[in-house]
């Protein structure tokens, strides 16, 4: 698994099945949402899709992760975090297999919607499942090699994509994921469901047999005490605390980030990359399906290398930087298209705009944002706080989706990037005004800054993170 720590062979056999089962979802999660970049390029020719049809092959799958985001909490907390897990692995297969096997956009879009409720489910179920199964020492690797897997996911769809330009068959590119859904169901069904979920339902043996299983090394009996402690936290918190002080504050900081990730135009580049690259002038299936691979290992690499430097950068600057290369590549890619250059040299400058967007996305939005919502509430509201965020961006995320093909055909390409450039500015402004630098500090000064005002409790004035 990309990002696994060296302590995993040391691990038990448990811990090691949770981490091959993690690395492979998150490798599904990323080829499920990428591989229609390519696929869409056939399905067009074969249906004659407008632009707003094209649209709607993705939108209903962004529509699907909203239903699945808002089900997953109370279906996780009912039917425990590896039955639901176990849904979602099944959803993949059954619905990546039926969307290669429709023939028409109205049962296309039927089987994407329900593939995007898989989706949504682990969304929220997946980092739940790997934070409460995973051993102390091997956590953060864990978590952060999820999100690498997802982003190698990315780029095995495009590679599959590539692989099969020639023969152009789309049902492939879709339902291949199916595979290897089917096979982790096996892997899933050995493992105990997490802890955690055992002390919420009362059955403190079956915890105590699961934290042994995952970690033969622990104090099983002060892991048990720390996590009624936490659970006890956690009790009392309602969502409509959220929008009264002292936490009004943060939760409007969260919703605006949340928003910001995917207004910006991340998913437009993900979503419909090959038909960007052919509006540039370049030509031939095999060479816009090849270019997006490359720009996802770009955006790869440019994961973890975030990851390595964000502990002695801080975040404020990874965040701003990342922004301001998605900037920078906004006024390229304007500059390409309002100049007409899209042959020969003004199309590999183009390329490397979009190369230059990802990378600079995954390496700020994509690897950090999400940990604010984390710390920026007590254990009461995390949740809420995770779900907002996430409810956010997934709305944002589907109006890029709907809107970004009818924007570059109605509108042309110059100023379409012109718009995401505009919403780049705002969102590095927004970052540079509130977000707060975390680096080093307690998550208790974390919510002391929100609750005081987002005022750093010593500091005379607003802290502004400089």
């Amino acid at each position: 698994m990309s990002g696994a720590s060296p302590s995993l062979g040391a691990t038990s056999a448990t811990a090691r099945r949770i981490a091959i089962a993690a690395a492979t979802i998150g490798v599904i999660y990323g080829y499920d949402i990428g591989n229609v970049s390519g696929a869409l390029l056939f399905i067009t020719e074969e249906m004659r899709l407008s632009p707003a049809l094209q649209g709607s092959v993705t939108t209903v799958l962004v529509a699907g992760n909203i239903v699945g985001a808002l089900l997953a909490g109370k279906l996780a907390t009912a039917i425990g975090r590896k039955p639901t897990m176990i849904v979602v692995v099944l959803g993949y297969a059954v619905f990546a297999a039926w969307s290669g096997l429709v023939s028409d956009i109205l049962w296309l879009d039927v089987a994407r919607f329900f593939l995007g409720v898989s989706i949504g489910l682990s969304l929220v179920v997946a980092p739940i499942f790997l934070a409460e199964s995973a051993p102390a020492a091997i956590r953060g690797a864990l978590v952060v090699g999820y999100q690498v897997a997802t982003v190698a996911g990315i780029l095995a769809a495009y590679l599959v994509d590539w692989s099969l330009a020639e023969s152009g068959n789309w049902r492939l590119m879709l339902a291949l994921s199916a595979v290897p859904s089917v096979l982790v169901v096996f892997l899933l069904v050995r493992l105990p469901d997490t802890a955690r979920w055992y002390v919420l339902k009362g059955r403190h043996d079956e915890a105590r047999r699961t934290l042994r299983l995952v970690d033969p090394g622990a104090d099983v009996e002060r892991e048990l005490a720390e996590i009624r402690a936490d659970i006890s936290a956690q009790h009392g918190g309602r969502v409509g605390e959220m929008f009264r002080r002292p936490y009004s504050g943060a939760t409007m900081f969260v919703l605006v980030l949340g928003f910001l990730v995917q207004i910006t135009g991340i998913n437009a580049v993900t979503y419909y990359s090959p038909m960007i690259f052919k509006q540039m002038g370049f030509q031939g299936n095999a060479t816009v399906l090849g270019l997006p691979a490359i720009v996802q290992a770009a955006a790869l690499l440019a994961t973890i290398g975030s990851l390595f430097v964000v502990d002695r950068a801080g975040r404020r600057p990874i965040l701003l930087g990342g922004i301001a290369a998605m900037m920078a590549a906004g006024v390229a890619m304007i500059l390409v298209f309002a100049t007409g250059s899209l042959g020969g040299g003004g199309s590999w400058w183009g390329f490397a705009a979009i190369l230059v967007f990802t990378a600079g996305f995954n390496f700020g939005f994509g690897s950090l944002v999400w940990v604010f919502a984390s710390e920026s509430f007590p254990a009461r509201l995390r949740a809420f706080g995770a779900s907002l965020m996430l409810t956010a961006d997934l709305v944002a995320n589907l109006i890029v989706a709907q809107f970004f093909l009818p924007l570059m055909d109605g509108l042309g390409g110059a100023t379409t990037f012109a718009i995401f450039l505009l919403l780049a500015a705002i969102a590095w402004a927004f970052v540079f005004r509130f977000a707060p630098e975390t680096k080093g500090r307690s998550l208790e000064s974390i919510r002391a800054y929100w609750e005081n005002g987002a005022r750093w409790p010593t500091d005379p004035a607003p802290h502004r993170g400089e």
